[in-house]
């Protein structure tokens, strides 16, 4: 059995030298054939004077990149020449390189993908995020009305940081701002822009973020057009503002943010308000709640004076004089009632009295008369009115006046 005949399957005891894996795997390449591949350009490596140039290309939807080689003379066949962050349709076949175990593409055309390819692209696009929901009203949040702190992604020192702030500090001098710098265009702007926005969504003083560029042609502006950052503006839990271009460029992150603004000086004025707006409106309020508290005040005095003008509390002891009188003459009735009740019987009982009197003992011992009273067999007293009532040795008492005289009667005694 020849070597080549053994190696043809590998195993632990038959294993494959890494020549023989290079070379299967660049057979395998190879097979492809040339392949028509779409994708952004990210770095340029050409050189004067060599008859090479070196490309990378990306998948502006994904984090995947690959190496591109072309002769010098078909990239300067190119009108424009391709810069970094132009989408170009490449014809090229895979070359595996045997030494270094490297993949490549080699290139023998070369495309630009026209204004009208991206634009076809992007509405696409945006017709799928539509349907998934991602441009909803009832998605969007309300910016706060004084955010604590601010952030923005923009280009370094550009004009769109600089509007961005210069306007926001006019209208409210106190505004914080967390300025993060990234790439605006080209293929590492997403990257970036992705980065700097999960570092301000973990930024606990940071309430609202704002994204900002200037103006440009399409291929500049294609980056806030990209899903991945779409989506993610989407996803996040803090209001996202979006301020690319003039008014005429309406990237997707448009739609997707929660508040579009045309412009970065138009981003500056709505992310805080005009500090000389509030204090007029403060003013304003002020004496409206003065006005309201004095006519409140004016109200209630005139309640009181009405209530005041009433006669219970106009005079509040004429009522209680006029009673007071009254009370008098009930009293004075009722005293005179009760010392006519007093006189009545006073003299009822007087007349009682004097009957009483009249018809007592008293009264007849007073005028000179005796009450003679006996003591019968049984022993119960009574008035003797005649001698004859009595017989001999019966005890007799005579009453003259107060005294008293016992005497013994032993047969009847003369009348007289």
């Amino acid at each position: 059995m020849s070597e080549t005949a053994a190696r043809e399957t590998s195993t632990a005891e038959n294993p494959w030298p890494v020549r023989t894996v290079a070379r299967k795997i660049g057979d395998w390449i190879h097979r492809l054939g040339a392949v028509w591949v779409e994708g952004q350009v990210t770095q340029i490596s050409a050189r004067p004077g060599t008859g090479t140039a070196f490309l990378t290309l990306r998948d502006p939807a994904a984090d995947v990149s690959m190496s591109v080689t072309c002769p010098m003379s078909l990239l300067r066949s190119l009108e424009p020449p391709p810069r970094e962050g132009a989408s170009v349709l490449v014809n090229a076949r895979p070359a595996y390189f045997f030494g270094r175990g490297t993949l490549s593409l080699r290139a023998s055309e070369i495309r630009m993908v026209g204004i009208g390819e991206l634009l076809a692209r992007i509405e696409r696009l945006r017709r799928l995020l539509a349907a998934e929901g991602l441009f909803a009203q009832e998605r969007k949040r309300r910016l706060p009305f004084l955010p604590k702190g601010i952030g923005l992604i923009t280009g370094r020192a550009s004009a769109a940081e600089r509007d961005v702030l210069v306007n926001a500090h006019a209208r409210w001098p106190a505004a914080h701002f967390r300025v993060i710098n990234t790439a605006v265009q080209g293929a590492l702007a997403v990257p970036e822009i992705l980065d700097a926005l999960s570092i301000l969504e973990r930024d606990k003083n940071v309430e609202v973020i704002v994204i900002a560029r200037g103006g440009g042609s399409v291929e500049d502006l294609l980056p806030f057009s990209d899903e991945a950052l779409c989506r993610a503006v989407s996803n996040a839990r803090k209001p996202v503002i979006s301020a690319i271009g003039h008014e005429p460029d309406t990237p997707l992150l448009d739609h997707v943010a929660d508040v579009r603004c045309s412009t970065p000086t138009d981003a500056g004025k709505r992310v805080v308000p005009d500090v000389r707006e509030e204090s007029e409106r403060v003013r304003q309020m002020r004496d409206r709640g003065r006005r309201a508290l004095h006519g409140w005040v004016d109200t209630q005095r005139r309640l009181l004076d009405q209530l005041r003008s009433r006669p219970a509390l106009a005079d509040p002891l004429g009522p209680i004089d006029r009673r007071a009188d009254e009370v008098e003459l009930q009293r004075q009735r009722g005293r005179r009632e009760i010392l006519s009740t007093l006189t009545r019987e006073q003299t009822a009982l007087t007349a009682a009295r004097a009957r009483l009197t009249a018809l007592g003992p008293a009264a007849t011992l007073e005028r000179g008369y005796a009450v003679v009273q006996f003591s019968d067999a049984a022993g119960n007293l009574g008035v003797l009115r005649s001698v004859s009532e009595v017989s001999d040795g019966t005890e007799v008492r005579i009453r003259v006046g107060d005294g008293a005289v016992r005497a013994i009667v032993s047969g009847p005694a003369e009348e007289g």
